[in-house]
């Protein structure tokens, strides 16, 4: 029979490394942190410092750091409730505490083997492969980087979670909770519109992502189908719903994934649609992409059409998802144990691997970046 995932018992590994975006802290810190962001595509400091007026507008400082925190001390509390010995490092892409930074941290505590967490959901070239692109780069820099991986401390990640219970009903508890708000605010929830948002990336990205698995873009349709559906049977109503992107960047040309949320806000009102529930579905915390495209543009271009608009919450540190993030390091930690795991997940799409194939999420299909990706089956450490 197969082990429960809850059992207490993280054994291979001796620390849990989370793993995210980083964002800058100050004024001064926005534009190099938007270099590291866009390192590689000669973008001029004139216009980082234009894409930068969204963080100047919150004092220079983005929320995300803060919030890795808070989802940091939230996972050291479930995992000390439930008695087990396993440090939480915290490191980033692209700023302080960068990834080296969280090497030097295990390093120093001792810890051989790590299980990662990357604080994104689903499963693409930004959200997955980019990580671990960035990981093995950072070994290679220090010297560490061997045929299979680590040959300091090793790296194992745990599956891209946006199927799993926890996630799914911290979205519908969010979801809930925001026809409430809507409901005080003088709408009517029976006939809002609910309206899911996640993050952009070109077509090409997204047709890359379901090399082996569903795409980036039927990930979230899958699973905003089943919060539509729990938060319509909890409300006592139908939901009707869709999906729209936001921060969306690059060149005009680029085919990117739409529509946006600020397009169809303004279809639904000339549709006569008074009324809307925006769903961050695709973000795991309120970080920049929420307080700008969302808290601030969205809101206000729903204002503009005369809209009753409320933006539901993201999971952050819900506990329901908290314990769900402390359950798929103990299922990865049996699976690199070698034991048979039943794998919980909600919708139609199976649980995706922990352990990922080759040519799986790259920025574009058949075209490998040259960079090689821990946690993939050609380096399966």
């Amino acid at each position: 029979m197969p082990t429960e995932t809850a059992a207490l018992d993280a054994r291979p590994y001796d620390a849990l490394m989370l793993y995210s975006f980083g964002g800058p802290d100050k004024p001064e810190d926005v534009v190099p942190f938007l270099r590291n962001v866009t390192a590689g595509k000669g973008i001029p400091d004139s216009r980082l410092e234009a894409v930068g007026e969204h963080y100047y507008g919150f004092g220079g400082k983005s929320p995300i750091n803060e919030q890795n925190l808070a989802l940091k001390a939230a996972l050291e509390k479930e995992i000390a409730e439930r008695g087990l010995d396993l440090p939480v490092v915290w490191g980033n892409r692209n700023w302080a505490p960068y990834t080296t930074d969280a090497v030097d941290e295990l390093e120093a505590m001792g810890a051989t083997r790590a299980v990662t967490l990357v604080t994104s959901a689903y499963s693409s070239y930004s959200g997955c492969r980019q990580y671990r692109e960035d990981l093995a780069t950072v070994l290679d820099q220090r010297g560490q980087l061997g045929p299979e991986g680590s040959t300091g401390v090793r790296f194992d990640k745990i599956r891209s979670y946006f199927n799993t219970p926890g996630y799914v009903q911290g979205n519908a508890d969010a979801v809930v909770e925001a026809y409430a708000t809507l409901a005080a605010q003088g709408g009517d929830p029976a006939a809002a519109r609910l309206l899911f948002v996640t993050h952009s990336i070109p077509a090409t990205m997204d047709a890359a992502s379901g090399v082996g698995h569903a795409t980036y873009r039927e990930q979230h349709l899958d699973i905003a189908a089943l919060v539509a559906a729990q938060a319509g049977e909890r409300l006592g109503h139908a939901v009707e719903w869709e999906l729209a992107y936001c921060s969306r960047s690059g060149p005009p040309h680029q085919p990117w994934l739409e529509p946006d949320v600020n397009d169809r806000l303004g279809e639904f009102a000339q549709a006569g649609v008074r009324d809307v529930v925006i769903s961050p579905i695709g973000f795991v915390s309120d970080h920049m992409e929420v307080a700008y495209d969302l808290d601030t543009e969205a809101l206000a271009t729903a204002r503009e059409h005369g809209m009753v608009a409320v933006r539901a919450g993201t999971v952050g540190t819900r506990e329901v998802f908290v314990r769900q993030l402390v359950d798929l390091v103990l299922e990865r930690a049996a699976l690199a144990r070698g034991e048979d795991v039943e794998q919980a997940v909600v919708g139609s799409l199976p649980a995706f691997p922990s352990v990922t194939p080759n040519d799986c999420c790259l920025r574009v299909h058949e075209q490998p970046s040259g960079i090689p990706a821990l946690c993939s089956e050609d380096m399966h450490r």
